[in-house]
């Protein structure tokens, strides 16, 4: 696992990411972020097809900005 990004290299991203890129930007395990999705209570917008799941970016940023 990778350090945490920073907040100029998450803007950089692209419209969506994984849920394990955004879980290390948020400083959280995968499987925390995947149990805050699956209980409707992510702090990100998620959007979920199937059983995949993609983190929007800007939901992310504002998030970390608001840190």
């Amino acid at each position: 696992m990778g350090a945490a990004p920073t907040l100029n290299e998450v803007r950089k991203w692209p419209a969506t990411v994984p849920v394990t890129d955004a879980a290390r930007a948020i400083g959280c395990s995968r499987s925390q972020l995947y149990e805050l999705i699956r209980r409707g209570e992510a702090p990100v917008k998620v959007l979920s097809f199937g059983t995949r799941h993609r983190v929007v970016t800007a939901s992310l940023v504002r998030l970390l900005e608001a840190a």
